[in-house]
């Protein structure tokens, strides 16, 4: 069992040091409380997956040659969106807290926060525009758009008891998978590598990025602040249902009750809280997380054998460690 990503991602650490040290060179703001919300973001750390996804993707696609600076630029850019999309969901969701540091929003305001977001999808598209490959701009353009999708969605859908577990899968993949898979492809379109090579790694991050999120909705249920960053229970708090929720709901009529009253009464959250707890729910969703993990490790079988296709592989295994 693997847990935690130091010597996981040992193929790329070097990789990972320099761009950290790039990421901020390059937010280069003008304003100093732009420069200092976003410098602030990437100095709230996390484990860089998808930049080490993007990293190990092109070093895989790569065996016998050293990494070039257009898939490094790649790697921050993919690292540039994703803290973006925080910046933003943290606005949306009032958050105070991420990855047990203060949020953007928290330290300076909404409005700066919006305005720090929008920088930096603004800073990845241009940086995204000077890889002069037309294919890896329309990949990763994509995910810009998915996410803004995956925003809509998921706040229509909020505290709605008819939605399906399909809609939250599509869900799900605008708001996280699409950066995994079309940031792996765009690895693999910069290496040139075969169509099937190419695909496999669409497929790789969609199915690895779909079972992470299912991981950490499940992780909202049985996790610690501690561990979280944030406080448990926030995502039905705040009428984001689920996939242990959607599970949940065929077992547990009396939930969507509560649900479909916004938890207005005192004592509704704790309520469906071990509603949801006592079913099958968190069980099925772990299930389907697996399954998913394991798609995703199939999809690395057209690879050359690597250190980095081994790293891509035990990051599957990752991905559902964390429940254990």
């Amino acid at each position: 069992m693997i847990s935690s990503t130091t010597s996981l991602l040992a193929p790329v650490d070097n990789d990972l040091q320099i761009l950290t040290d790039n990421l901020k060179k390059l937010i280069g703001a003008r304003h100093p409380i732009l420069g200092a919300a976003a410098e602030h973001l990437f100095e709230a750390g996390g484990k860089r997956i998808r930049p080490a996804i993007v990293l190990l993707a092109s070093r895989a696609t790569m065996p016998e040659h050293n990494l070039t600076e257009r898939h490094r630029r790649l790697a921050e850019i993919t690292e540039m969106i994703h803290t973006a999309s925080l910046v933003h969901d943290d606005v949306v969701d009032e958050a105070d807290l991420r990855r047990n540091v203060e949020t953007v929003n928290n330290l300076f305001g909404d409005k700066i926060a919006v305005l720090a977001g929008d920088f930096l999808f603004a800073q990845s598209s241009w940086y995204l525009a000077n890889l002069d490959n037309l294919q890896v701009v329309k990949l990763l353009s994509e995910v810009i758009r998915d996410f803004a999708q995956g925003e809509i969605v998921q706040s229509i859908n909020r505290f709605d008891i008819h939605a399906s577990i399909d809609s939250y899968l599509d869900k799900t993949y605008y708001k996280t998978a699409s950066l995994m898979a079309n940031s792996a492809k765009a690895a693999a379109v910069l290496s040139d590598a075969s169509a099937e090579v190419t695909e496999d790694l669409y497929s790789y991050g969609r199915n690895l990025g779909l079972a992470f999120q299912i991981v950490d909705d499940i992780l909202d249920f049985t996790g610690s602040t501690e561990v979280l960053g944030k406080p448990a229970g926030l995502d039905l708090a705040s009428g984001k249902l689920t996939s242990p929720v959607f599970y949940a709901l065929e077992q547990q009529p009396y939930l969507k009750v509560l649900i479909e009253r916004k938890f207005s009464e005192p004592e509704d959250l704790s309520k469906a809280l071990e509603l949801v707890k006592n079913s099958d729910g968190i069980e099925q969703a772990r299930q389907l997380a697996k399954d998913l993990a394991l798609q995703a490790a199939q999809s690395l079988s057209s690879l050359a054998s690597s250190d980095s296709k081994n790293a891509l592989n035990e990051l599957t295994n990752y991905a559902v460690s964390r429940l254990y």
